[in-house]
């Protein structure tokens, strides 16, 4: 069954419309779904009570060319059209290449654009500039009795020798990770953050007994450890400013997001707006499941799933009701590519978990089933609506 026959069944499904003849073709359908995408139903479920069915797939497919696999997560969600369109899309794609999307003249191109990967540069005190991704594994270099080491992992750590003195002044340290780079710091006190691309930590070489403060732009998550002098952790970023004694959470800080988004995974933070004059409002207390939303005139908190929000940390995209670009500007922070669009774009919202260790052209071939046409000009990726072509 081809898409647009599938997406006419289902429509006249959900408004009780179809005849037994079209029936009979969406089961066997299904069936057929059922047994080629690895999706676990009693027999009869589908006639019984289709719309749970939509709710609780979980498709896992594997490309006929043994690409890597791409699959949705969301078990429970709200909006059933979201998750009609990825099976949908899916099968299509999956089962039967014959069907190519018709914006095929973006993936000569596009294949040839890699993922992102372990890339940072340690910007040092004195404005020295070490390149991380290229420099040798081991001790880097050793500052005030603090010694740097870079591990094979993509990783630095920070580790107070033996001569070290508290009483020396800290020296301040810059990670920062391009477009399509990635990269992990321990630091001094034994707090652990993951940098996602574009962002930067700027960070002392060792705290002091008065506090643990950085400084992040961009996306980090970060595993705090907690203090034996009870020192509370702040962070500060763009109109916000997060204070914690040991916890794990995730805060995306992008200049080019419309707002700053801390989520909570365990224990406690206080998020504080930063007003213009840098005064700090009243702080409000996150608990585990919240996600602070925090804009330049509002500071709001919602309830949220935070495995969506740090699946980037362990190699995937995962979005949720996500505009198509939202998803542009993901994919351009990892892919190093540049996003502009033509005419007017369909208004688009898309779930689902893409591996991030995909080729663009991979991850573009899904989302070309949305109605969209893509062009590639160089690292130049166009946007168009699929009517346009």
């Amino acid at each position: 069954m081809n898409r647009i026959k599938a997406e006419e069944l289902i429509k006249k499904y959900k408004e009780g419309n179809l005849s037994a003849d079209e029936k009979l073709v969406l089961e066997k359908w299904y069936a057929t779904l059922e047994e080629t995408s690895n999706l676990h139903l009693e027999p009869g479920e589908l006639v019984k009570n289709l719309d749970d069915i939509w709710k609780t797939i979980e498709l896992n497919t594997t490309l006929a060319d043994k690409r890597p696999v791409i699959k949705t997560i969301w078990k429970r969600v709200a909006a059933i059209a979201a998750i009609l369109s990825l099976v949908i899309i899916s099968v299509i794609y999956f089962s039967s290449r014959s069907e190519k999307s018709s914006g095929s003249d973006y993936r000569s191109i596009a294949k040839t654009i890699k993922p992102g990967g372990n890339k940072a540069t340690l910007t040092l005190s004195n404005g020295e500039i070490i390149i991380l991704d290229s420099a040798s594994n081991g001790k880097l270099l050793e500052q005030a009795g603090i010694r740097i080491t870079k591990t094979a992992d993509g990783q630095i750590i920070y580790t107070a020798n033996s001569n070290h003195k508290p009483t020396d002044k800290p020296l301040i340290n810059t990670i920062t990770t391009p477009t399509g780079g990635q990269y992990q710091i321990q630091l001094p006190d034994g707090s652990k953050v993951w940098l996602n691309a574009q962002s930067s930590l700027r960070y002392p070489s060792f705290f002091n007994d008065k506090e643990r403060l950085v400084t992040l732009t961009g996306e980090a998550y970060f595993e705090i450890a907690k203090s034996p002098k009870k020192q509370n952790f702040k962070v500060t970023t763009i109109n916000q400013t997060l204070e914690v004694l040991g916890t794990h959470f995730n805060i995306n800080a992008y200049s080019n997001e419309a707002s700053v988004k801390t989520t909570l995974l365990e224990g406690q933070v206080k998020v504080s707006r930063l007003l213009p004059d840098k005064k700090v409002e009243v702080p409000l207390l996150l608990k585990p499941g919240q996600q602070s939303i925090v804009s330049a005139k509002t500071l709001n908190v919602e309830n949220v799933a935070p495995a969506q929000f740090t699946a980037w940390k362990d190699g995937s995209f995962a979005f949720k009701d996500a505009d198509l670009k939202t998803v542009m500007r993901t994919l351009s922070r990892w892919y190093n590519i540049n996003v502009s669009y033509e005419g007017t774009i369909p208004n688009l919202e898309f779930s689902g978990e893409l591996n991030r260790n995909l080729n663009l052209d991979q991850i573009l071939d899904v989302l070309s089933f949305y109605q969209v046409h893509f062009k590639m000009e160089g690292k130049n990726l166009i946007v168009a609506p699929s009517n346009t072509q």
